[in-house]
């Protein structure tokens, strides 16, 4: 896949790098630590800028984010009672669960949208809660565009520093991103085991 996205940058540059980053949003196995760093390589031999490809790279991770956000919208909360009503019983989860986890979304949901714009994976599926949380659409645009903005400017700016070895940061960011896979997956462990409690409390 490597091969392919450096090909495909190569042969339609900003555009490339904009449609890349876009899909990247809404398909996440598709590693945007190649994009970025490769982009800012690419103005080391290319008439392209750094600011351009930041440019274009923000344009296209903020049409993703938006598709996401779109089909988060459509599946609301209301729908997901809908369907607890017919098999929470068999979830073990009631009404009352969703309309907690909404309201915490409210609450803190601005700030989660920008901080997990700079963590892999989660960077792109945290726009499906924003929207079934009915986020307002402004300010969900704002901390996407804000975390977006600084993730690819790191690692542009590292691309376009490092040069050639650009493939050297993308195993760093392999690193990370393990790192971070092993966190969330952590968190959830614990969180089902507390919720598995909780629920056995309840009943």
């Amino acid at each position: 896949m490597e091969n392919w996205i450096t090909e495909f940058m190569e042969q339609f540059g900003y555009i490339g790098i904009f449609l890349l980053i876009a899909l990247e949003n809404v398909f996440p196995p598709i590693p945007s630590e190649v994009i970025l760093t490769f982009g800012g390589f690419m103005t080391t031999y290319t008439n392209m800028t750094v600011v351009g490809v930041i440019i274009a790279a923000t344009l296209g991770s903020v049409l993703g984010a938006v598709i996401l956000y779109g089909a988060g919208y459509i599946l609301n909360v209301d729908r997901l009672e809908a369907i607890i009503d017919k098999w929470g019983k068999y979830l073990r989860l009631k009404k009352e669960d969703v309309r907690k986890a909404d309201a915490w979304f409210d609450k803190y949901g601005y700030w989660t949208v920008l901080f997990c714009r700079m963590i892999p994976l989660i960077r792109s599926l945290i726009s499906i809660p924003a929207g079934m949380a009915k986020m307002k659409f402004g300010l969900f645009l704002l901390f996407t565009t804000i975390g977006t903005l600084i993730w690819n400017i790191i690692l542009v700016s590292v691309g376009a520093a490092v040069g050639g070895s650009w493939e050297k940061i993308v195993e760093f960011m392999d690193v990370y991103s393990n790192i971070a896979y092993a966190v969330i997956g952590a968190g959830a462990i614990i969180f089902l085991i507390w919720f598995i409690r909780r629920r056995k409390k309840a009943s």
